[in-house]
């Protein structure tokens, strides 16, 4: 007997033909992730990657764990591999389920059966492994509709599989199949969220975040880093930016109307994200907006700080309340590192009586009262890059 992971890819297998393309990618992420887990092959084959130890110093409960934090995966199993033969698979099943069906009271068996030349089609393959568990198990009724286990057999090509349990993946498709992103990321609660929910979509993130000492302290700056870092956990390495913001706010302060101060400010930070992610061959933005949250998140405030992108923008939590994305980020675990009392730059000089509809052409009069261009180009000149991963 040998015990195998095996994995279902979900939205993948919808492709057509260039779905082995997006196989293969999500196969690349799986070897990267189970490196500290032990050696493995893996492999695909109908519309399954095998997950194979090469060794018994290979770690499944570790494996296990990783797996459920890579995207592109909707279901996996940790499965026994056992030959085409119907009495060995019996004896094998009841021994290799025994834990599980043990504190259970009802059952049932679901066979599947891709190799055509096994002797037994599925409904008899069910009925045989089925009478052998009760059999060995007589406390067990069997319970189609609503069992509390499911002993699940697959007979494929190279073996039969056996599992009792299938396992929620993270779904999504593959980190990178998507292409890359600019995630403009604060210290809150949602622009992690909103960079989860685009790496679940197949984007390779890279992060930029402002800084404005001495308004914002070291501490608000590592605070952010340990979000990018809980967030790398599902989409692997990230890229930060760190931009020092600190002149460009003195000078929107100094020179441009309160009311728009947080407006103005964003402008500008979307043209210095604008900048950075041309430079590295990025394609999008990604921001933490969710519609009327707060006085820049209306409409005219969206209108206005989207004047000044030539690239899409894209608002993952456009759409949920609070409550939605205060609930992904307990789930992702960044919620109580964002509600730590460490201030972003976005709380410097906010304006007493935000504009909650602004005029554009008005926007773009204010923040053409003075030459923002040497700062901006200053501030991309002075950009600190770090690569930013899960510890493990």
């Amino acid at each position: 007997m040998q015990e195998i992971l095996l994995v279902k890819t979900g939205e993948i297998a919808l492709k057509g033909l260039n779905r082995a393309t997006f196989e293969n990618m999500l196969i690349k992420n799986i070897r990267w992730r189970l490196k500290k887990s032990g050696e493995f092959n893996i492999h695909r084959a109908q519309s399954t990657i095998y997950i194979e130890p090469k060794s018994s110093d290979a770690d499944l409960d570790d494996a296990v764990e990783r797996l459920k934090k890579v995207f592109g995966i909707s279901l996996f199993s940790r499965a026994l591999s056992t030959e085409k033969d119907i009495e060995i698979i019996k004896k094998d099943t009841i021994e290799y389920v025994k834990d599980d069906l043990m504190g259970a009271k009802t059952f049932k068996v679901k066979a599947k059966r891709a190799d055509k030349s096994f002797p037994l089609n599925s409904p008899q393959l069910q009925a045989e492994l089925g009478g052998a568990l009760l059999e060995a198990y007589p406390h067990l009724k069997v319970d189609v509709h609503n069992p509390e286990v499911t002993v699940t057999v697959e007979v494929r090509d190279y073996a039969a599989y056996v599992y009792a349990e299938a396992i929620k993946g993270a779904g999504g498709m593959p980190v990178g199949s998507s292409g890359k992103a600019m995630v403009l990321i604060s210290g809150g609660i949602d622009s992690p969220v909103a960079a989860y929910l685009m790496a679940k979509r197949g984007l390779e993130l890279h992060a930029v975040h402002f800084v404005s000492p001495p308004y914002t302290s070291d501490r608000a700056l590592q605070k952010v880093e340990d979000l990018c870092q809980k967030v790398s956990e599902y989409s692997g390495r990230i890229h930060f930016y760190c931009v020092e913001f600190t002149e460009i706010q003195e000078a929107i302060k100094n020179h441009c109307q309160e009311e728009l101060f947080t407006i103005i400010m964003r402008r500008l930070m979307m043209e210095i994200a604008i900048k950075l992610a041309k430079e590295n061959n990025i394609s999008a933005l990604v921001t933490g907006e969710s519609l009327g949250q707060v006085a820049s998140q209306t409409i005219g405030a969206i209108v206005a700080t989207d004047n000044v992108s030539d690239m899409p923008v894209f608002r993952p939590l456009i759409g949920l309340d609070k409550d939605d994305i205060v609930k992904i980020a307990r789930k992702i675990d960044t919620f109580e590192t964002s509600i730590l009392p460490y201030e972003d730059c976005c709380t410097v000089f906010t304006p007493k009586h935000p504009k909650t509809k602004p005029d554009l052409q008005k926007v773009i009069d204010d923040q053409n009262s003075f030459d923002f261009a040497p700062l901006v180009e200053k501030a991309v000149k002075n950009v600190k890059m770090k690569q930013i991963q899960s510890n493990d």
